[in-house]
């Protein structure tokens, strides 16, 4: 009876249920309520002090703000809908076992495995738990526009945040003239109106210029939101390459073909003594391959020496 109980399987406990995630409908519903919110804002903001203003022969404010309100609605609805450059999944040919090396200015970085899109991650690319992508050059993940800030997109969230100070500014001076204007008029709509947009264009105002300083010391320094403080060795940062050369690669230079397919070829098996095997290293990915104990051929295949990273 004690070898028929020893021999008896053990029965596993009940498994805590699935963590689920947050619905993707939340996210999309607070980033159209802003994209409205702006509509709203900007119209009665047109229909009633910026219109009082024209029809007094003011037409300096509405020919002022108006380019400034469509540069700003258009960086936001780009931004919402933009590629902030996705990475997707690796091939079956991939395992967390495989070694990758890349040099960035004299610096080696190892290319880190992503468990949840299983592939070796370049240089400064950062696996987002709000989207479960992993995206390149990761700055941050915007709860505004519900999107990722990355290569391919940062320069339209500078864009953005740029145009909203310049609309905020202008809006908040066109209200404050039109009541200073209007001192000897009774009280009306237009006043109430004008006080409801100002209120909150000033309160929106003084964060978001906080904002375009902070990410205009990060670009002239060519640091990441989601780094923190530097945390390069002795202070050097490997994608430093000059102030005026950080800004031309941040908002000027040609984005350029996605490195994905770049990023598979360094992955991809080498030489014939490869097997695809089932990996027990990464329960998580369930497509993931190990390698089996290479030869000496496939040894200096996979270790070959450092590339280059441009």
């Amino acid at each position: 009876m004690p070898l028929l109980k020893d021999a008896m399987p053990l029965m596993k406990g009940p498994q805590p249920p699935p963590q689920v995630p947050l619905p993707w409908i939340l996210p999309s519903l607070f980033a159209a309520f802003n994209v409205v919110l702006l509509v709203v804002f900007s119209a009665l903001f047109f229909a009633f002090p910026c219109r009082w203003l024209a029809q007094n022969g003011e037409w300096a404010f509405p020919i002022v703000t108006g380019p400034l309100f469509v540069l700003t609605f258009f960086s936001l609805v780009s931004l919402n809908f933009s590629d902030p450059g996705i990475l997707h999944q690796g091939s079956a040919e991939q395992g967390p076992m495989m070694v990758h090396v890349v040099w960035v200015n004299h610096r080696a970085f190892r290319l880190q495995w992503c468990q949840k899109c299983c592939f070796h991650r370049p240089p400064r690319t950062y696996h987002c738990p709000w989207c479960n992508i992993c995206v390149e050059d990761f700055d941050h993940h915007c709860k505004w526009v519900n999107n990722c800030i990355g290569h391919r997109n940062f320069r339209f969230f500078m864009l953005l945040v740029l145009s909203l100070c310049l609309y905020l500014s202008a809006v908040l001076v066109t209200c404050l003239i039109f009541l200073v204007r209007t001192t000897h008029l009774p009280f009306s709509t237009d006043k109430v109106i004008a006080v409801a947009v100002a209120v909150p264009a000033a309160g929106f105002l003084v964060p978001l210029l906080l904002l375009l300083l902070i990410q205009a010391l990060s670009v002239s320094a060519a640091e990441r939101s989601c780094e923190g403080k530097c945390r390069y060795l002795h202070g050097y940062n490997p994608f430093d390459q000059g102030c005026a050369s950080n800004w031309y690669l941040t908002i000027c230079a040609p984005l350029g073909p996605k490195y994905m397919a770049e990023a598979v070829r360094l992955q991809r098996v080498v030489g014939s003594d490869w097997v695809p095997m089932p990996s027990l290293h990464s329960p998580t990915c369930p497509f993931a391959l190990e390698p089996p104990a290479p030869t000496s051929g496939s040894l200096q295949a996979r270790e070959g020496p450092p590339r280059e990273w441009r």
